[in-house]
């Protein structure tokens, strides 16, 4: 008669051999190599109950995040007095609203929104990179002075909000 399988169920279910490891018995006599001092060494803070050590803690030495330079300045993003002298304006060329607009079409900042040139609601201001070849009417926040020169010469007309 063949040998017949047994049954596998929930009553059978044992975790695999070797993947479950029996607890540290500290503290129970020299020869288990865990007795006397238990593991903590002699004395000092890591022998104290309720012991928690820092991350990071040196002992007493200057910790490493304090021997590093502070990192300061305008160019660190850091909250320092630089902030005040952070630009919140938004450049758009001439060469972008020669390739946007049709002629006679009036610029505002919602329309430069709408066209995709001005993301978010910061002033805005019109610079001179490419050419413009139509009449436009520019309404911005801010122009350089050579876009001024060059919408003008086109054309167009130029008002500060």
């Amino acid at each position: 008669m063949a040998e017949q399988s047994e049954k596998v169920g929930l009553h059978t279910l044992k975790p695999t051999p070797g993947s479950r490891r029996p607890r540290k018995r500290l503290g129970r006599g020299v020869g288990t190599g865990h007795g006397k001092t238990s593991g903590r060494g002699h004395k000092g803070a890591g022998a104290r109950s309720g012991n928690k050590r820092k991350t990071a803690y040196e002992g007493g030495q200057n910790p490493v995040h304090m021997r590093m330079r502070k990192l300061r300045g305008p160019n660190k993003k850091m909250s320092m007095p630089f902030e005040k002298f952070r630009t919140q304006t938004q450049p758009v060329n001439l060469s972008d609203l020669d390739a946007r607009f049709k002629a006679n079409d009036e610029v505002t900042p919602e329309s430069l929104r709408e066209a995709g040139l001005a993301k978010r609601r910061h002033p805005v201001k019109i610079l001179a990179r490419g050419e413009i070849s139509k009449k436009l009417i520019v309404r911005a926040h801010a122009f350089s002075a050579q876009a001024k020169e060059k919408i003008e010469a086109a054309g167009g007309t130029t008002e500060i909000i």
